[in-house]
């Protein structure tokens, strides 16, 4: 088979060699452009020794890079980046991923309030496809272009789809409780990712509104199919991967939820459904593209508790990216993506 020529822009963040590390040992993916910045002429294997003897390629400047000779390409780019070249590239018959937000949110005035910028091309959002592969698969296989999903929306909506597509729950009261690790912050330089200063230390932030409640609030109430009432707050967590989401909800119907999450999820390559009582744990998906869900219903109460636990950097980022590629371009699923999670 013929391998998918790829182009990754911006290649130097943690989704970035996120990315790398999966597409070199893709049986069909060949990176032919990988742009950065701030390190043009350097090679990839220098600036990240973890891909040593797998990938023999150079950072070019995106300004000189010719990304029309690629059949997909990635934007590993901080949000306001891929919107730039969007056009022209799909013009030229090149598929697109986005890992950042640029396409994520429907509706343009919610969008540009939230991460504060004009919408550089308004009228692709409409046909921007959702790419959480759980929900939208079919529609996923014939886009053009791919929103992928942030990490927290990753985690939440996955946990509260089961519970909202049968309706079984009050969906005017969905409360959404995150924690992260330091690299969902990204590879930057900033005080509040210093290890004296994450380590050893837990906090809330962005409890007042932070950019990923439009997204989820937008999944959510698609799945429900009406407006959803969600409260969403994130936590900083002192480690480097990992998010784990705890949501909350009431119950207005008297069913077997493992046998509703084992049944919706049956066949999902990446969304494993732990028997009863489980726990899962941030490091049991470590450097995989898995989710792992568990849910309670304490003291047999109304209130189900579902748990679910992702590497921010997998699954919700560069991970799921490769497999909506994968399902763009009819390849099996899982292709580059078999990795067995790290332990410890």
């Amino acid at each position: 088979m013929k391998k998918i020529k790829i182009g990754i822009v911006g290649g130097t963040g943690y989704t970035g060699v996120e990315l790398l590390r999966m597409l070199v040992i893709h049986p069909h993916a060949e990176i032919v452009a990988i742009t950065s910045r701030g390190e043009v002429g350097q090679s990839v294997q220098n600036l990240f020794p973890s891909l040593r003897g797998l990938i023999d390629i150079e950072f070019t400047d995106p300004a000189d890079t010719d990304l029309t000779r690629c059949d997909v390409v990635f934007f590993a780019t901080p949000n306001g980046i891929a919107m730039q070249q969007a056009r022209e590239l799909l013009d030229k018959g090149v598929r697109l991923i986005d890992l950042a937000a640029d396409f994520r949110i429907k509706d343009v005035n919610t969008w540009e309030k939230w991460y504060g910028m004009k919408h550089a091309c308004p009228e692709l959002i409409a046909e921007a496809v959702y790419g959480l592969p759980e929900m939208n698969r079919d529609i996923i296989r014939d886009a053009r272009l791919i929103a992928n999903p942030g990490c927290y929306p990753t985690a939440v909506q996955l946990g509260f789809m089961p519970l909202l597509e049968s309706g079984v729950i009050d969906s005017g009261y969905l409360i959404a409780d995150a924690k992260s690790g330091v690299s969902g912050a990204g590879r930057k330089a900033e005080v509040s990712s210093l290890l004296a200063e994450a380590g050893d230390n837990f906090k809330a932030y962005g409890v007042s509104g932070h950019r990923h409640l439009p997204e989820i609030r937008q999944g959510l109430s698609i799945m429900a199919k009406k407006q959803v009432e969600l409260t969403f707050t994130p936590h900083l967590l002192p480690m480097i991967r990992g998010i784990h989401a705890t949501l909350y909800a009431r119950l207005n119907a008297n069913i077997d939820l493992q046998d509703l999450f084992e049944s919706r999820y049956e066949g999902e390559k990446f969304v494993d459904v732990l028997p009863k009582g489980s726990h899962p744990e941030t490091r049991s998906v470590r450097g995989s593209n898995q989710c792992r869900i568990a849910i309670h219903q304490p003291q047999e109460s109304n209130i189900v508790v579902v748990l679910s636990v992702i590497d921010n950097l997998v699954k919700g980022a560069a991970g799921q990216a490769i497999q909506n590629m994968n399902i763009m371009f009819s390849l099996p699923e899982d292709a580059g993506l078999n990795v067995v999670p790290l332990l410890p």
